[in-house]
């Protein structure tokens, strides 16, 4: 599968890697040599980066600072690599920090939540946490980053209890992170193929589900023009805002799940990591069976698109 880079706006691009994207953005300040890296894919994709990186601001380059917009595997499996490349500082929402310094792990997937195969297989998602404690650096609520001087940090939990959303007032550019995403995340037919549907966040990987329709509805007030998401394609205009609005006044229809674990119970966390997670509503043998021939499905399916 090609991973090819692509403009999402005027000084930010984006590439996708296997199913999940990650952007880069040209600060306008400082003659324009400064950028930064917003999340950084899954496990193996340094080099795609670092070539991405060489490709649009030249050989030998490096960012001012990488912002993970939340540290599930897929948005910070390639940080640690890419550190040894890059040491810059990892800027992260204070509530975020438990699952970057090997304090807590996030709460389990829940492969009962929404159907399709990636919900069935998200049991293989590395929820464990990373230790980047050296480069981390916690996000000013009030202040922002510093090396995103004119991008507005705004906290978006739900997905997870740190994520946050990056804000370009001048042309209204919104990187949702899986605050909302512009696929259908369940679905292994969308998500590799990258068919458009703007949609609510993961439903396996979302542990507050009134937290994260607060959060959209958040966004959705912002009105952006142009959103760049975790999974799917770039969104503009009118096609975006009036999804957005539909997804945003009718989100326990559209987004919720009807059933699991963290329906009507969310897990809850703190600036140690989490505190409490609501009990399992499946059966462990049949979920794990379902798993395992959801797993050889996945793989086959894999083979064809990777």
């Amino acid at each position: 599968m090609g991973s090819k880079y692509f403009q999402v706006g005027q000084g930010v691009w984006g590439m996708r890697l296997y199913f999940v994207n990650i952007y880069m953005i040209a600060n306008r300040r400082g003659n324009g040599k400064g950028w930064v890296l917003v999340d950084t894919g899954v496990k193996g994709s340094a080099n795609k980066i670092i070539d991405m990186a060489e490709s649009l601001f030249g050989l030998g380059t490096k960012p001012t600072a990488i912002v993970l917009t939340h540290g599930h595997s897929d948005h910070s499996g390639s940080l640690k690599e890419l550190l040894r490349y890059w040491d810059v500082p990892v800027y992260v929402h204070p509530l975020e920090v438990p699952y970057l310094t090997g304090r807590s792990s996030y709460p389990p997937a829940d492969a009962t939540a929404g159907g399709g195969l990636m919900t069935l297989i998200s049991w293989m998602w590395r929820t464990s946490p990373i230790n980047v404690s050296r480069n981390l650096r916690e996000i000013d609520p009030y202040d922002g980053i510093p090396e995103l001087p004119e991008w507005k940090v705004i906290h978006t939990p739900g997905h997870t209890p740190g994520h946050i959303s990056l804000f370009f007032p001048l042309n209204t550019t919104l990187i949702a992170g899986d605050a909302f995403t512009t696929t259908r995340t369940e679905s292994a037919v969308y998500t590799l193929s990258y068919m458009k549907k703007l949609s609510g966040p993961p439903k396996y990987l979302t542990t507050d589900w009134y937290a994260a329709a607060r959060s959209v509805r958040k966004l959705a007030s912002l009105q952006p023009r142009i959103v760049a998401t975790g999974h799917g394609p770039v969104m503009r205009g009118r096609e975006l805002l009036t999804a957005l609005s539909f997804l945003a006044n009718r989100f326990e229809e559209l987004a919720v799940p009807k059933d699991g674990r963290y329906v009507g119970h969310s897990a809850v966390a703190d600036e140690n990591g989490v505190r409490y997670i609501p009990p399992s509503n499946g059966d462990p043998k049949l979920t794990a069976g379902v798993a395992f021939a959801a797993s050889v499905a996945a793989f086959l399916l894999v083979r064809r698109f990777w």
